[in-house]
């Protein structure tokens, strides 16, 4: 009976120190007052709300594409441990996790240069080409196979080399040089990745052909 009245002292400290906690984490610790139950009957109006995230379009273009135009995306490889991504119209083509990628030009795994110009010499006219490099893309081309680049628009094929990166959207029957194109040389003074340069990333809208009446 002796310890009943030092249970009930300890009982009440106790309690006191849980209310006390209770009420710090409520009222936002020492000094805090009550802004955070304030907070907690704040109407929405008055709350702060995070700003909404950009709307991102077809391939993940920052605007729509106007009529009549198709909207892609072409990201080269990077090193040779990234592999290269394709996107027309949200619709990815190629990419490490369609697992239809490799190393060379990916137009359509094509890495072979006889099974490359088999595969670009039938092409019909108005055919849109998009090629993404990974890793080296120039060693096994020809001459035959840098014209037949060259004629689908590319001004920076002539000048491919030992693993430079290079992205390029052209079309079979264009009379003019595509607009797009980008190429970074391969430079031990200016590469990103020990012996290979930045990866690259174009985004844009085509106009699809006109078909004549």
């Amino acid at each position: 009976m002796r310890l009943a009245g030092p249970l009930r002292i300890m009982a009440l400290v106790i309690s006191v120190g849980l209310t006390w906690l209770v009420a710090s984490i409520l009222l936002g610790g020492p000094g805090g007052g009550f802004p955070r139950i304030q907070q907690l009957f704040a109407s929405p109006e008055n709350s702060v709300t995070a700003e909404p995230r950009a709307r991102k379009y077809k391939c993940g273009l920052p605007q729509p594409c106007p009529e009549e135009h198709l909207a892609f995306r072409v990201v080269s490889g990077a090193a040779n441990v990234i592999g290269p991504k394709i996107c027309l119209e949200d619709r990815m083509l190629m990419s490490s996790v369609k697992d239809n990628v490799g190393r060379g030009l990916n137009i359509a795994l094509v890495n072979d240069v006889n099974d490359l110009l088999k595969f670009i010499r039938p092409l019909h006219e108005g055919t849109l080409v998009f090629v993404a490099s990974y890793d080296d893309p120039a060693t096994k081309m020809n001459e035959e196979t840098r014209k037949l680049f060259s004629d689908l628009g590319s001004k920076n094929v002539k000048d491919l080399a030992f693993r430079d990166s290079w992205v390029f959207v052209g079309a079979k029957g264009v009379q003019n040089k595509s607009p797009f194109e980008q190429h970074v040389k391969n430079s031990k003074h200016t590469n990103k990745y020990e012996g290979w340069p930045e990866a690259l990333e174009m985004e844009g809208c085509i106009p699809r052909r006109t078909t004549a009446s």
